[in-house]
């Protein structure tokens, strides 16, 4: 038995997971907030460190033989010649950067241009994105910067003592808009393009190598972006696909192929494991939630879902678009929320309540439906946020997705799948695992729901939704 450390340094705090390498349980964790205020745009990486060490404290390393390390993704690190950060790192998903996005898209020659060269189009969170608004706003910076990381990339290089190499992995890298998880290459010409000059760029190592090793003699494995290593931490495969239920919603599946998408609904990722992991964002899901519950006058989720549980499948006809922020699965950025069916013996709390849920469930249907429209396989769906505790939710999910749908035990997945690729890492250099093989770790203990007998009025309400969503926004899916 060997004894690894997965860290996740999340926006907002570090949480720290020590397992055995042979069947991933978890022996010791720790936590520390991040010492900023809210969720900054620019934040300085030394953050990322003081919050690491006091996660670490108490002896919780004691005896691990190896670290992962997985972190936000498209926090973007600009380093000066001499390796100093040319400003704070810039994180999240900058809208600051909003018309950097479009004035990329335009200066390759559309979205198509971009989805054949990377597998993705520019999005205002993206590294890429983020290095043309630092030519345009900064650029005094923009000019001294000479090297590029993301957050794990800094985080592992401070780990080894800012050797002179620096790494990446492919997760990470598919996700900067200048990688291409298609050709496992960078696209150097698309730095300049966005930054206005060459800047040097990390080694891209595999799903089992290690960056290195620290002065104590730790061994620290490649490192990922918090989405591929919560999946890795989950276990999932070929056939699994992730829906996440934030303020937005995402649906993420394995697949052994890139997928290349000339509309740009598809991001194209490389996964923690040499595959693929193609993901699509809606940009309602829990929002549309919490707008309706403040509309009803209820004080949270929980009473949303306890007033829809009165209510049937199919809302009593009632049908909400929950476009309010406008829509990406579609591309709609412009539109709004439509509520439709509209009757006098539909025009009943509960009815709207469950038409909220219904509405969420299958915005991100039909991003699951642009992945099964390419070739990907759904079995089985893992649902993942707060919300998916929801009865209301677990209660429509399954038949609205037409699959079983898995509800995971609350767990730092991320920082788990850290620890994995440690631990495969670790056993690869001793020669006791297949560099191609991850270790066989259990996987997640969870709630497993089936369509069952409800599968045919699931259908029959994702039915309706979709002709709702057809007469209002006609040709959506095939712009």
């Amino acid at each position: 038995m060997g004894i690894v450390a997965g860290l996740d340094s999340s926006p907002d705090f570090t949480r720290i997971v020590v397992c055995d390498t042979d069947t991933g349980a978890v022996l010791r964790q720790g936590y520390a907030p991040h010492p900023v205020e809210g969720r900054p745009s620019d934040v300085d990486p030394q953050a990322w460190l003081l919050s690491l060490g006091e996660a670490a404290g108490g002896g919780l390393l004691e005896g691990v033989q190896a670290i992962g390390v997985s972190a936000q993704q498209n926090a973007l690190v600009p380093l000066d010649a001499q390796g100093a950060t040319v400003r704070p790192a810039m994180t999240g998903g900058d809208k600051r950067a909003q018309v950097a996005a479009a004035d990329l898209v335009d200066a390759l020659g559309g979205r198509e241009a971009w989805a054949q060269a990377v597998g993705c189009v520019p999005q205002a969170g993206q590294p890429v994105t983020k290095l043309r608004w630092l030519a345009r706003a900064e650029p005094e910076n923009a000019a001294r910067t000479a090297v590029l990381l993301q957050a794990h990339d800094w985080l592992v290089w401070q780990l080894l003592g800012r050797p002179a190499r620096r790494t990446t992995d492919r997760g990470g890298a598919s996700g900067t808009g200048y990688w291409s998880a298609a050709t496992g290459g960078y696209r150097p010409d698309l730095v300049e393009l966005a930054l206005g000059h060459h800047a040097m760029l990390p080694e891209v190592i595999g799903p089992s190598d290690a960056a290195g090793t620290t002065p104590e003699g730790l061994l620290i494995s490649a490192g990922t972006g918090e989405t591929m290593a919560a999946a890795f931490g989950l276990g999932i495969g070929v056939g699994d696909a992730v829906v996440s239920l934030g303020a937005s919603g995402s649906v993420m599946a394995v697949h052994p192929e890139p997928l290349l998408d000339n509309t740009g609904m598809i991001t194209s990722l490389a996964d923690a494991t040499g595959m693929h992991l193609p993901v699509v964002t809606t940009l309602n899901a829990v929002r549309a939630l919490r707008g309706t519950a403040e509309l009803l006058g209820l004080p949270d989720l929980e009473s949303l879902s306890d007033l829809a549980m009165k209510s049937t499948p199919g809302a009593h006809g009632l049908v909400l678009l929950p476009y309010l922020e406008g829509e990406r699965t579609p591309n709609l950025p412009h539109t709004a929320g439509t509520l439709a069916g509209l009757r006098r013996e539909s025009m009943k709390p509960e009815h709207l309540a469950r038409a909220a849920f219904e509405g969420m469930l299958c915005g991100l249907g039909d991003a699951l439906d642009v992945l099964r429209g390419r070739g990907v396989e759904v079995r089985r769906i893992f649902l993942l946020g707060a919300a998916a505790e929801l009865p209301a939710v677990q209660a429509a999910a399954p038949s609205l997705f037409g699959a079983q749908v898995v509800v995971p035990q609350p767990a730092d997945y991320a920082a788990i799948g850290a620890a994995r690729q440690a631990a495969w890492a670790l056993g690869v250099s001793q020669g006791t695992l297949d560099p191609r093989t991850p270790p066989p770790w259990q996987g997640a203990a969870a709630q497993v729901l089936e369509p069952g007998e409800e599968l045919a009025v699931g259908q029959a309400v994702r039915q309706q939704y979709v002709s709702v969503r057809e007469q209002t926004h006609p040709g959506a899916f095939r712009s």
